[in-house]
């Protein structure tokens, strides 16, 4: 069954570019105020005038949020695995691996919502991502704090880089509707407000990593090198598959 179109109502069209920086770097994307309510009385006036999804953007969408959901599980595989031996040896980590394992957990939640509201499946190679998932975050934190924090670090570069250009599409996709006269519906409004939450987030977890002295891992080109080549993989698959 297809999925429910996702109709918003109301975002801007533009945008800076992300700097995946150490520091606390964030993109601004500025968005338009919703439209004051209405004095009429005619049911037209107050009516919004959607455009439908085409095909490319449903599939758009379904992919993003399916890929985002596996990505949501992958992190809070991660951290679950990460968190006795690291916590052996560097108790004092522990409201650190807390708040960041909260945070995973709560975007895990709003994909596994997402997609059952919007009835897209998730992706066939869900068992794989865990198993693989499970592993990293053992094997690093068993190499030290340095690698735990390196993986982080690789991790969320890659998947803020992923949810802006994500967010950078759905933009343009506004963009092109107000363009040629359409309202956006509140809904799709809403999704673009909850990436943008959920990248900043991602990105406050790099910046934690950085701090806790990921980039003195050794060899930490190697090490950040691997992981993000394959998160780049995960993503691409599952996307697709």
């Amino acid at each position: 069954m297809a999925p429910t179109p996702l109709l918003l109502r109301s975002a801007a069209a533009t945008s800076t570019p992300l700097r995946l920086t150490t520091s606390t770097a964030r993109r601004l994307l500025s968005t338009t105020p919703q439209p004051a309510a209405s004095t009429g009385t005619s049911t037209n006036e107050t009516k919004p005038k959607l455009k439908p999804l085409t095909p490319s953007q449903k599939a758009f969408l379904s992919s993003a949020l399916r890929v985002n959901q596996a990505g949501e599980l992958a992190a809070t595989l991660i951290y679950t695995s990460q968190t006795p031996p690291l916590l052996r040896r560097e108790p004092h980590l522990r409201p650190l691996m807390s708040h960041m394992y909260e945070q995973e957990a709560a975007h895990l939640l709003t994909f596994n919502t997402l997609l059952a509201k919007h009835r897209v499946r998730p992706t066939a190679l869900y068992p794989l991502w865990s198993v693989l998932a499970t592993g990293l975050g053992w094997g690093t934190a068993m190499m030290g704090k340095e690698a735990a924090m390196a993986c982080t670090e690789a991790v969320e570069t890659e998947i803020g880089g992923h949810y802006n250009g994500q967010i950078r599409t759905l933009l343009e996709m506004v963009g092109q509707w107000e363009a040629e006269g359409y309202d956006v519906g509140e809904e799709f409004r809403e999704l673009i407000s909850t990436l943008r939450r959920i990248r900043d987030e991602e990105l406050e977890h790099l910046d934690h990593a950085v701090e806790h002295d990921a980039q003195k891992a050794q060899p930490h080109w190697l090490l950040t090198g691997v992981i993000r080549a394959g998160c780049k993989g995960a993503i691409w698959v599952s996307e697709r598959v």
